[in-house]
């Protein structure tokens, strides 16, 4: 995994999982890998993935059973995406809508390039 420097290796390893989850690669209830796995797969050390685990299980997305493993939680997917839809609103939106009208994109374009990018998403 290649990882930025503008946001914690941690947290960055806590957004691939929580990408992985929606993309329904660890289903509701499922385990996860183990935080060695992870880590060797990842190339960093089980703390790091430790910390990750610990983040999303204080988030409510995971949860330990203990001597077995982190699993996923069952209502993990509606969680995650109601916290991405907060933070996308909260910091992001204002930037990306002062972006796109600093292009002159219109709100009839950008409702077309959205609809487009949906139906090539089919």
């Amino acid at each position: 995994m290649v990882f930025s420097e503008n946001k914690p290796i941690y947290l960055q390893i806590t957004d691939k999982i929580m990408d992985a989850i929606v993309a329904g690669e660890y289903p509701a209830d499922e385990r996860l890998p183990s935080v060695r796995e992870y880590a060797a797969n990842v190339e960093v050390n089980a703390n790091t993935v430790m910390r990750s685990y610990d983040w999303l299980q204080q988030q409510g997305i995971i949860y330990n059973r203990r001597g077995i493993g982190f699993f996923v939680m069952p209502n993990a997917v509606s969680d995650i995406v109601k916290m991405r839809r907060k933070i996308f609103f909260k910091d992001e939106a204002e930037y990306f809508f002062r972006r796109i009208a600093s292009f002159g994109i219109t709100p009839e374009e950008l409702s077309d390039l959205y609809r487009e990018h949906l139906i090539g998403k089919v």
